[in-house]
């Protein structure tokens, strides 16, 4: 079974802050999951490169757009590096391939009977490259994003006939009840549907950073008209040689940020019936990373650095606060000092010191091996299910849920090291029951550190490194798989202690 994942391409007008993380750490968790239960996975990620926003931008820096482009590129590409993420191709609209392949799909809407000349007058937000409707402005002619005044616009374009897909939308939005998640955002997409669609600026004539209109290349291709493509466009050069498509479209999950959700559930699916292309299997809006309670963002000076972040504590402890933090879904708060807290409370001693304590037990009373036992009954009714449960979080896109079924456990292996106290068998001489508590307490990492391995990848596999089943496949995540006889070794402290830490 392939499974194809893909994150927005992020806009190079600003260098990357947590929000972009955010989204390319998520789909990352889901790439990594599937690949554990062994399918066929593309996961793809990249930038947009093309519109007003940059143009203004690199005019604003005194470099050419494309100078911009290529530096903010290199440093998102840098992030996706940085942050553990197993992208298999890192697009950018300025690839030559990328431009070829949308013109040909613009031709083919165009050819379909699907594009006419017009003038379009309307409040225009060079930011979010986006003409809004009154409805969506906020106060005083603002932009609800980015909270600037806009101007009305006037300009004779091209334009897509987004209103000859009222009812396919409205059909799809029917008899796909799961197309759009989670379910507020689906009513929200659905709700902007009914409301009746205006057709859709398919150029802008009076910008020269874009991809030229194939039939008038005094006109270039509005920038989101490009950008949503990307997705489909990717799989056709991604590897030399090699046509994708058939193998891996339509994704089986898109994910996005809820400011972007007009785009890609109404006029995104629009555009792929219009070009004759199948539509993708799932569409997850995740809420905002709020700080001070406002989005995180550049222009407001409320971003929390990433590489920062990454340089002090490390990869897998910035995946997973913001899984943890923050429900996958929705809007939430996250702050330096939440973040410190999670760090030392839960990743530092519940699992960490875990870890270090279960393994030092191992070698001292039992010379470094496993013994052989049995799950004793606390445990194996507390991991019954378990890999199960994650899976089917998983499908659903409800990462923190599946990380809450997986931190549940490691708390319950805390509990059980205080309620059996294996260092009082040791002394008592209970040695079958010991064997049983510190086979219960290795198998039980085992198990979590497998199951976490999406989201810990450096942590868990330092740890399944020095439990001595390095490989583990998601089959094994089963308390009580692997028998006794393996030997451990020391994994040290996998979340040392910071000092004076800060995360800002």
């Amino acid at each position: 079974m392939a499974y194809y994942v893909t994150t927005p391409i992020y806009y190079v007008n600003a260098e990357p802050h947590l929000g972009h993380a955010y989204t390319t750490i998520a789909a990352d968790v889901l790439a990594r999951h599937m690949r554990q239960r062994g399918e066929e996975v593309f996961f793809l990620t990249g930038t947009d490169e093309h519109g007003e926003p940059v143009a203004q931008a690199a005019e604003r820096q005194g470099v050419s757009p494309r100078e911009l482009a290529d530096r903010n590129a290199r440093r998102f590409r840098e992030l996706a590096e940085t942050i553990g993420a197993t992208n298999d191709f890192f697009i950018r609209t300025t690839d030559p391939e990328h431009e070829r392949k949308v013109q040909e799909l613009v031709q083919r809407i165009y050819d379909n009977g699907y594009v006419y000349k017009g003038v379009y007058e309307g409040w225009y937000c060079p930011r979010c490259a986006d003409f809004k409707t009154p409805s969506e402005l906020a106060e005083g002619n603002r932009c609800p994003i980015h909270l600037i005044e806009l101007e009305r616009e006037r300009e004779e374009n091209w334009f897509f006939r987004l209103s000859a897909f009222q009812q396919p939308l409205e059909r799809l939005f029917s008899e796909r009840p799961t197309f759009v998640r989670p379910e507020p955002k689906f009513n929200e997409a659905r709700s902007f549907i009914e409301q009746g669609l205006n057709d859709l600026s398919l150029s802008r004539a009076r910008l020269r950073w874009g991809v030229p209109v194939p039939w008038d290349p005094d006109q270039v291709i509005y920038v989101w008209v490009d950008a949503l493509f990307n997705y489909y466009t990717a799989l056709t050069y991604a590897r030399p040689g090699e046509d994708l498509t058939a193998r891996f479209w339509p994704p089986s999950v898109h994910l996005i940020a809820k400011d972007i959700l007009k785009f890609h559930a109404v006029i995104w699916p629009a555009l792929l019936m219009a070009a004759g292309l199948e539509l993708p299997e799932r569409i997850f809006i995740h809420g905002y990373l709020l700080m001070d309670e406002h989005k995180m963002s550049k222009s407001l000076g409320n971003v929390i650095d990433p590489f920062q972040v990454i340089e002090t504590f490390g990869a897998d402890a910035l995946r997973f606060y913001l899984l943890r933090e923050v429900t996958f879904g929705q809007d939430g708060s996250i702050s330096p000092e939440g973040f410190e807290t999670r760090y030392t409370s839960e990743l530092a001693n519940e699992y960490g010191n875990l870890a270090s304590r279960t393994i030092a037990m191992v070698e001292r009373y039992r010379e470094r091996r496993v013994p052989e036992g049995t799950v004793e009954r606390a445990l194996a009714e507390g991991f019954a299910g378990l890999d199960e449960r994650v899976r089917g979080r998983l499908d659903e896109v409800d990462l923190s849920g599946a990380l809450d079924e997986i931190w549940r456990r490691v708390k319950l292996l805390n509990r059980y090291v205080q309620e059996r106290k294996p260092w009082e068998l040791a002394r008592d001489g209970a040695h079958a029951a010991l064997d049983d508590v510190l086979y219960g307490l290795i198998e039980g990492l085992r198990v979590v550190s497998v199951l976490a391995s999406p989201y810990l990848p450096t942590a868990t596999a330092r740890l399944l490194g020095a439990l001595g089943c390095p490989q583990e496949p998601l089959e094994a995540a089963v308390i009580g798989a692997r028998g006794g006889g393996r030997e451990v070794a020391s994994v040290g402290q996998l979340f040392p202690r910071v000092e004076r830490a800060t995360a800002s």
